[in-house]
Order: C-alpha cells, then sequence, then structure tokens
C-alpha cells in the first residue's frame, strides 16, 4: 500500500482554510454578509438569515449543536483540529514555509519578520467579521475605534504568534485540555509501533521535525497536535527500507460511538435548520409608553423585525373608535428593524387596544392595554 505524504494534504487543507476565512466576509447572501455579528444591532448574519440577540433559543440550539460538533469530532478524530485546522497551526505552517524559502539559516528570524503583515491581514479579517470589509477599509484610520481595535489586535496576534507560538497549545489552549476527557481508546491517535521497536534507527528525525518538540516514541503525549510531521519524516528514512513508518494513524474511525454521536450531531442541525427555517417572516412587539397624559390618549412604541430577505410595505392600523396620530405606512428593509411611536385617542372608554400590521400577505395583531 502507497504510504501517504501528509504533508501535501495538511498544507492543502491549511491553504483552503486560510483563503475561505479571508474570503468569507466578502461574500453576501439576500444583500447581506454571509456570517457577520452586528454589534450595533446584535444581530448575528448567517448564511442568508438572521439571528437577533432576543432570539435566545435560536443561539442555545446553536451553541449546542456546536459543542456537540465539536465533542463528536474530537471522540472521533482526535486531535484533527489542532494539527490541520487550528488557525495557529495553520498560520504558523504557512509562515515556516515561506520562510524556508530563504534557506534555514536565518529561518526562525524570518518567519518572525513575514508574520508581522501576516498578523496585519489576520487582524483587519477578524474585524471583517463585525463590520463590513469597505466599511472597515473606509474608517481604518478615519474611526479611532475601528484603528484602535485594528492596532491592538494587530500587536496581540503578533505577540501570540511570534513569541508564545506552539507552546500555546500546549499549555493554555482550553481545547487541548479538554480533549483529554473526550479520547476512548478508538480515538484516532498518532502512535508509535513498539512491537517493531528493535528495528527502528532511532535516527530521531521524528523527534526534529515535530513542531512541539515530543519524542512519539515515548508513548502517547497529550501534546501532540496530531499534525503527522513525525510520520512523513520516518516514511523518508524507512521507505528506503521498504518499511512503513514506525509513528502512524492509529484509531477506529467507523464504530457504534461514532454512529452515535453523528446521529445525535445530525439531530441537533436539522433540530437548529426546522427552529431557523419556521420563524415568522415578521416579529411585531408593542409596548405602552408610561407617561402623563390626558384621559383618553395613550401613546405606544413598536418594533417590527423583519426576518425575509425582501423590502415589507406594511400598514399601522387600529380598529373604529380609535385614531391613530403618527406614521402609518411603513417599509421595513430586508433584515431590518422599524421601531416608531404613535399617539391613540379613544372616542370612549376603554381597557384594551388592538394594533395590526397589514401588507404583503402578512397581518399581525398585538392587544395591549389603555388607560
Amino acid at each position: 500500500m502507497k504510504q501517504i505524504v501528509w504533508k501535501r494534504y495538511r498544507r492543502a487543507v491549511e491553504i483552503l482554510q486560510a483563503l475561505l476565512l479571508t474570503g468569507l466576509p466578502f461574500l453576501k447572501i439576500n444583500g447581506q454578509s454571509a456570517l457577520r455579528f452586528d454589534i450595533g444591532e446584535l444581530n448575528l448574519y448567517f448564511f442568508g438569515t438572521v439571528i437577533r440577540i432576543g432570539e435566545f433559543y435560536l443561539i442555545l440550539a446553536a451553541t449546542l449543536f456546536l459543542l456537540l460538533f465539536i465533542s463528536a469530532v474530537t471522540v472521533i478524530f482526535g486531535r484533527v483540529w489542532c494539527g490541520w485546522l487550528c488557525p495557529q497551526t495553520v498560520l504558523l505552517d504557512l509562515t515556516d514555509s515561506l520562510a524556508a524559502i530563504f534557506g534555514r539559516k536565518h529561518r526562525n528570524t524570518i518567519q518572525k519578520v513575514i508574520l508581522i503583515p501576516v498578523s496585519a491581514l489576520v487582524s483587519i479579517t477578524m474585524i471583517w467579521y463585525f463590520v463590513p470589509p469597505a466599511d472597515t477599509m473606509n474608517q481604518l484610520f478615519t474611526s479611532p475605534l475601528i484603528a484602535g481595535f485594528f492596532f491592538v489586535l494587530w500587536a496581540s496576534v503578533y505577540a501570540e504568534l511570534a513569541f508564545l507560538g506552539r507552546n500555546f497549545c500546549t499549555s493554555i489552549c482550553p481545547y487541548a485540555m479538554m480533549q483529554n476527557a473526550l479520547f476512548d481508546k478508538d480515538t484516532l491517535v498518532i502512535e508509535y509501533d513498539q512491537s517493531r521497536d528493535s528495528t527502528c534507527m532511532k535516527c530521531d528525525d521524528c523527534v526534529r521535525a515535530c513542531p512541539v518538540g515530543i519524542d512519539i516514541k515515548d508513548g502517547l503525549s497529550n501534546r501532540c497536535i496530531a499534525c503527522a510531521e513525525c510520520i512523513d519524516a520516518c516514511w523518508l528514512k524507512s521507505s528506503k527500507r521498504n518499511l512503513p513508518p514506525f509513528p502512524n494513524y492509529k484509531g477506529k474511525i467507523l464504530r457504534p460511538k461514532s454512529y452515535l454521536l453523528a446521529a445525535i450531531t445530525t439531530g441537533a442541525a436539522i433540530v437548529l435548520a426546522i427552529l431557523i427555517a419556521s420563524r415568522p417572516t415578521v416579529d411585531f412587539m408593542v409596548s405602552r409608553v408610561q407617561e402623563p397624559l390626558p384621559a383618553g390618549l395613550n401613546r405606544y412604541t413598536y418594533t417590527i423585525y423583519n426576518n425575509s430577505p425582501r423590502d415589507l410595505d406594511l400598514e399601522l392600523t387600529t380598529p373604529d373608535g380609535v385614531t391613530m396620530i403618527g406614521e402609518h405606512s411603513i417599509r421595513v428593509n430586508p433584515f431590518g428593524v422599524v421601531r416608531g411611536k404613535v399617539l391613540l385617542r379613544a372616542n370612549s372608554k376603554r381597557d384594551q387596544v388592538t394594533l395590526t400590521i397589514k401588507g404583503d400577505g402578512i397581518s399581525i395583531s398585538k392587544e395591549t392595554g389603555f388607560l
């Protein structure tokens, strides 16, 4: 069986991930960013829909799905995130490869220099997930807030990558610590084949290739990020003797627990999709303003949320015997929100009043108190 050179696949995955995360803020669906959290409105734009901070049940369902997904991937594939997908690993691997082009003599110094513009790009990309790219670039040197965030992020990201580096994975990262509790005997890990130890050349190429500096021959280590660098390094020597590499991936991916976790995670994803799809097109809320007014007069605030990707033209109406003073024709932009106030005057004594919005196939009524 032909030996897989893992580094080639890891580089392909890392480059794809870097392009995806950098390019995603530029992708628009239904006129909005594919993935962006609007701090001002506290809205999460998520691939063609919007999740508002007030819709706590959706946030809870999304968080539950994410936790289940992370747990399932970790139990089955081990540290695949750490070695293949973690942005820190990706950035350090790619900048190290770029530094290697200039030779090994000053490789670490050159990598630190390369990390300066890379850290700037990472920092501006992080801001793009909160402020659209065009707005960010227009305000980068005119808005003290955005400029401040950018320079603080730039310095923090650079310091973490250039000086803490791989030590973050083995000392601080909370996900790395959590993995120890999720692993079982069948989880995919990289393990040295002790049964073949007598034929191992003990060249220690695997140790020199390890980005976190462990010796895979000493047994399993919770510092291992499963990057497979040791496998590739060993294969370069063992292949000359027609031997498979001594360290290799070991585990059982397809097993009853895998199917169970996959079913649970899929179920959570389906529930989340149903919850998002079943939301009403419009949310309409009315609240009476507590203020002294002449008898028969009440002021109300209303909020209209548009959960659809189209403009809505709505009419705000009241029942017979109630006169409305204020704007009654309302346009709500796609995924937009409109807030307003109206003054209602009743021709006779009443305890309740109903406000209704109609238009574009929508009719929602809200009953509230009247004094």
